[in-house]
Protein backbone atom coordinates (compact mmCIF):
# COMPACT_ATOMS: atom_id res chain seq x y z
CA UNK A 1 0.00 0.00 0.00
CA UNK A 2 3.01 2.56 0.89
CA UNK A 3 4.35 1.84 -2.49
CA UNK A 4 1.33 2.61 -4.14
CA UNK A 5 0.79 5.70 -2.63
CA UNK A 6 4.14 6.86 -3.44
CA UNK A 7 3.84 5.44 -7.42
CA UNK A 8 0.85 7.71 -7.29
CA UNK A 9 2.22 10.52 -6.38
CA UNK A 10 4.99 10.55 -8.06
CA UNK A 11 3.00 10.32 -11.14
CA UNK A 12 1.03 13.93 -9.73
CA UNK A 13 4.26 14.95 -9.30
CA UNK A 14 5.17 14.39 -12.73
CA UNK A 15 2.00 15.43 -14.63
CA UNK A 16 1.98 18.27 -12.41
CA UNK A 17 5.97 19.36 -13.87
CA UNK A 18 4.90 18.30 -17.34
CA UNK A 19 1.82 20.79 -16.96
CA UNK A 20 4.18 23.35 -15.54
CA UNK A 21 6.18 23.09 -18.60
CA UNK A 22 4.00 23.35 -21.21
CA UNK A 23 2.48 26.78 -19.42
CA UNK A 24 5.49 28.30 -19.55
CA UNK A 25 5.70 27.15 -23.32
CA UNK A 26 2.61 28.81 -23.85
CA UNK A 27 3.08 32.20 -21.88
CA UNK A 28 5.90 33.39 -23.11
CA UNK A 29 5.58 36.72 -25.45
CA UNK A 30 7.14 34.58 -28.59
CA UNK A 31 4.17 32.45 -28.81
CA UNK A 32 0.96 35.21 -27.53
CA UNK A 33 -0.23 36.40 -30.44
CA UNK A 34 -0.25 39.94 -30.82
CA UNK A 35 -1.03 42.63 -33.33
CA UNK A 36 0.64 46.68 -33.57
CA UNK A 37 -0.46 49.51 -34.26
CA UNK A 38 -0.44 52.57 -36.78
CA UNK A 39 1.09 51.41 -40.22
CA UNK A 40 1.94 48.03 -39.19
CA UNK A 41 -2.27 47.55 -39.14
CA UNK A 42 -2.37 49.12 -42.78
CA UNK A 43 0.13 46.90 -44.21
CA UNK A 44 -1.40 44.08 -42.51
CA UNK A 45 -4.36 44.95 -44.27
CA UNK A 46 -3.07 45.25 -47.54
CA UNK A 47 -2.06 41.50 -47.15
CA UNK A 48 -5.69 40.50 -46.88
CA UNK A 49 -6.35 42.79 -49.56
CA UNK A 50 -4.10 40.79 -51.82
CA UNK A 51 -4.62 37.21 -50.96
CA UNK A 52 -8.40 37.92 -51.21
CA UNK A 53 -8.10 38.27 -54.77
CA UNK A 54 -6.41 34.89 -55.13
CA UNK A 55 -3.65 33.77 -57.50
CA UNK A 56 -1.05 32.65 -55.11
CA UNK A 57 1.11 30.09 -55.37
CA UNK A 58 4.03 31.55 -53.56
CA UNK A 59 4.05 33.17 -50.26
CA UNK A 60 6.99 34.75 -47.93
CA UNK A 61 6.39 35.12 -44.09
CA UNK A 62 9.16 37.45 -41.79
CA UNK A 63 10.28 40.84 -40.87
CA UNK A 64 12.04 43.61 -42.25
CA UNK A 65 14.15 41.19 -43.62
CA UNK A 66 11.22 39.99 -46.07
CA UNK A 67 9.88 43.36 -46.82
CA UNK A 68 12.92 44.18 -48.21
CA UNK A 69 12.20 42.40 -51.38
CA UNK A 70 10.10 45.73 -52.15
CA UNK A 71 13.30 48.13 -51.12
CA UNK A 72 16.67 46.26 -52.21
CA UNK A 73 15.44 43.13 -53.34
CA UNK A 74 13.08 44.50 -55.68
CA UNK A 75 14.63 43.71 -58.94
CA UNK A 76 16.11 40.17 -57.68
CA UNK A 77 12.12 39.82 -56.85
CA UNK A 78 11.25 40.34 -60.02
CA UNK A 79 13.55 38.27 -61.32
CA UNK A 80 13.29 34.91 -59.69
CA UNK A 81 9.87 35.49 -58.34
CA UNK A 82 7.64 38.15 -60.80
CA UNK A 83 6.39 35.12 -62.74
CA UNK A 84 5.30 33.14 -60.03
CA UNK A 85 1.87 34.43 -58.21
CA UNK A 86 4.49 35.35 -55.18
CA UNK A 87 3.14 37.43 -52.36
CA UNK A 88 5.22 39.11 -49.64
CA UNK A 89 4.32 39.06 -46.16
CA UNK A 90 7.01 40.65 -44.64
CA UNK A 91 6.40 43.75 -42.16
CA UNK A 92 9.24 45.30 -40.65
CA UNK A 93 10.00 44.76 -36.65
CA UNK A 94 8.09 41.91 -36.41
CA UNK A 95 8.54 39.05 -34.01
CA UNK A 96 7.12 35.67 -34.21
CA UNK A 97 3.96 36.76 -32.42
CA UNK A 98 3.12 39.34 -34.93
CA UNK A 99 3.19 36.53 -37.85
CA UNK A 100 1.53 34.39 -35.14
CA UNK A 101 -1.48 37.02 -35.10
CA UNK A 102 -1.37 37.66 -38.53
CA UNK A 103 -1.61 34.30 -39.97
CA UNK A 104 -4.89 34.13 -37.54
CA UNK A 105 -5.98 36.86 -38.90
CA UNK A 106 -6.27 36.69 -42.42
CA UNK A 107 -3.01 36.59 -44.07
CA UNK A 108 -3.47 33.51 -45.48
CA UNK A 109 -7.41 33.01 -45.82
CA UNK A 110 -9.19 31.07 -48.55
CA UNK A 111 -5.70 30.72 -50.46
CA UNK A 112 -3.92 27.64 -51.97
CA UNK A 113 -0.41 27.93 -52.30
CA UNK A 114 1.99 26.15 -53.62
CA UNK A 115 4.74 26.73 -50.66
CA UNK A 116 5.79 29.09 -47.85
CA UNK A 117 9.16 30.53 -47.27
CA UNK A 118 9.29 31.44 -43.21
CA UNK A 119 12.64 33.55 -42.13
CA UNK A 120 11.10 34.94 -38.70
CA UNK A 121 12.99 35.62 -34.95
CA UNK A 122 15.74 37.83 -35.38
CA UNK A 123 13.80 40.81 -33.64
CA UNK A 124 13.01 38.26 -31.34
CA UNK A 125 16.65 37.99 -30.00
CA UNK A 126 16.89 40.33 -27.66
CA UNK A 127 14.09 39.52 -25.66
CA UNK A 128 13.26 35.74 -26.38
CA UNK A 129 15.84 32.61 -25.77
CA UNK A 130 16.93 30.80 -28.65
CA UNK A 131 14.19 27.83 -27.29
CA UNK A 132 11.60 30.78 -26.96
CA UNK A 133 12.25 31.45 -30.60
CA UNK A 134 12.31 28.10 -31.59
CA UNK A 135 9.16 27.90 -29.78
CA UNK A 136 7.52 31.27 -32.06
CA UNK A 137 8.55 28.96 -35.24
CA UNK A 138 6.92 25.84 -34.05
CA UNK A 139 3.64 27.60 -33.41
CA UNK A 140 4.18 29.27 -37.09
CA UNK A 141 4.78 26.41 -38.97
CA UNK A 142 1.77 24.69 -36.91
CA UNK A 143 -0.85 27.19 -37.93
CA UNK A 144 0.59 26.70 -41.62
CA UNK A 145 0.34 23.08 -41.44
CA UNK A 146 -3.54 22.93 -39.80
CA UNK A 147 -4.29 25.33 -42.04
CA UNK A 148 -2.90 24.79 -45.23
CA UNK A 149 -2.03 20.56 -45.19
CA UNK A 150 -1.27 20.75 -48.52
CA UNK A 151 1.72 23.46 -48.67
CA UNK A 152 5.06 23.10 -48.63
CA UNK A 153 6.81 24.49 -45.89
CA UNK A 154 10.57 25.91 -46.12
CA UNK A 155 11.70 27.21 -43.14
CA UNK A 156 14.52 29.33 -43.29
CA UNK A 157 17.51 29.56 -40.55
CA UNK A 158 17.28 33.20 -39.02
CA UNK A 159 19.85 34.95 -40.45
CA UNK A 160 23.60 36.03 -38.96
CA UNK A 161 23.84 39.28 -37.59
CA UNK A 162 26.55 41.28 -36.43
CA UNK A 163 29.69 41.48 -37.31
CA UNK A 164 31.07 37.75 -36.28
CA UNK A 165 30.72 34.70 -33.76
CA UNK A 166 31.22 37.00 -30.62
CA UNK A 167 27.69 39.30 -31.24
CA UNK A 168 25.03 38.50 -28.69
CA UNK A 169 21.95 38.30 -31.00
CA UNK A 170 23.39 36.20 -33.43
CA UNK A 171 24.54 33.23 -30.71
CA UNK A 172 20.73 33.77 -29.97
CA UNK A 173 19.30 33.38 -33.13
CA UNK A 174 22.30 30.15 -33.91
CA UNK A 175 20.62 29.01 -31.41
CA UNK A 176 17.53 29.05 -32.22
CA UNK A 177 18.72 27.33 -35.73
CA UNK A 178 19.91 24.51 -33.97
CA UNK A 179 16.30 23.97 -32.57
CA UNK A 180 14.06 24.90 -35.86
CA UNK A 181 15.99 22.70 -38.05
CA UNK A 182 14.24 19.85 -35.76
CA UNK A 183 10.98 20.87 -37.53
CA UNK A 184 11.65 19.27 -40.68
CA UNK A 185 10.58 16.03 -39.37
CA UNK A 186 7.49 16.30 -40.67
CA UNK A 187 7.36 15.57 -44.56
CA UNK A 188 5.56 18.65 -45.90
CA UNK A 189 8.12 20.72 -43.97
CA UNK A 190 11.83 21.32 -45.16
CA UNK A 191 14.61 23.42 -43.07
CA UNK A 192 17.77 25.10 -44.92
CA UNK A 193 19.98 27.10 -43.17
CA UNK A 194 21.44 29.55 -45.84
CA UNK A 195 23.53 31.81 -43.12
CA UNK A 196 26.43 30.68 -44.03
CA UNK A 197 26.62 31.75 -47.22
CA UNK A 198 26.33 35.48 -45.95
CA UNK A 199 29.83 35.17 -44.35
CA UNK A 200 33.08 35.03 -45.30
CA UNK A 201 35.54 32.29 -44.11
CA UNK A 202 35.95 33.56 -41.00
CA UNK A 203 32.64 33.76 -40.17
CA UNK A 204 32.51 37.58 -41.18
CA UNK A 205 29.50 39.74 -42.06
CA UNK A 206 30.59 42.28 -44.01
CA UNK A 207 28.10 45.68 -45.10
CA UNK A 208 28.29 44.66 -48.49
CA UNK A 209 26.34 41.85 -47.91
CA UNK A 210 24.36 43.81 -45.12
CA UNK A 211 25.05 47.52 -44.72
CA UNK A 212 23.81 47.53 -41.48
CA UNK A 213 25.29 44.32 -40.48
CA UNK A 214 21.26 42.81 -39.84
CA UNK A 215 19.42 44.03 -43.76
CA UNK A 216 20.40 42.77 -46.67
CA UNK A 217 21.87 44.77 -49.48
CA UNK A 218 20.66 44.30 -53.52
CA UNK A 219 23.59 41.28 -53.82
CA UNK A 220 22.77 39.91 -50.39
CA UNK A 221 18.93 39.32 -51.95
CA UNK A 222 20.75 37.59 -54.56
CA UNK A 223 22.68 34.94 -52.58
CA UNK A 224 19.46 34.72 -50.97
CA UNK A 225 17.46 33.99 -54.12
CA UNK A 226 20.21 31.83 -55.84
CA UNK A 227 20.75 29.77 -52.35
CA UNK A 228 17.20 28.77 -52.00
CA UNK A 229 16.26 28.55 -55.62
CA UNK A 230 16.80 24.62 -55.59
CA UNK A 231 14.14 23.81 -52.92
CA UNK A 232 11.85 26.70 -54.07
CA UNK A 233 11.75 24.97 -57.89
CA UNK A 234 11.19 21.69 -55.97
CA UNK A 235 8.47 22.19 -53.72
CA UNK A 236 6.82 24.37 -56.30
CA UNK A 237 6.52 21.41 -58.72
CA UNK A 238 8.57 23.13 -61.10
Amino acid sequence: MKLLRFSTLAVMLLALCVTANAEETALHSAVQPVPRTGGWMNRHNSFNERVAKGNVDLIFIGDSITQGWEGRGKNVWQKFYGERNAVNLGIGGDRTQHVIWRLDNGNIKNISPKLAVIMIGTNNSGSNTSKEIFDGNAAIVKQLRKALPEMNVLVLGVFPRGQNNEDAKRKVNAGANALIAKLASDKKVQYLDIGGEFLNDDGVLTREIMPDLLHLSEGGYTIWAKSIEPSVKKLLGE
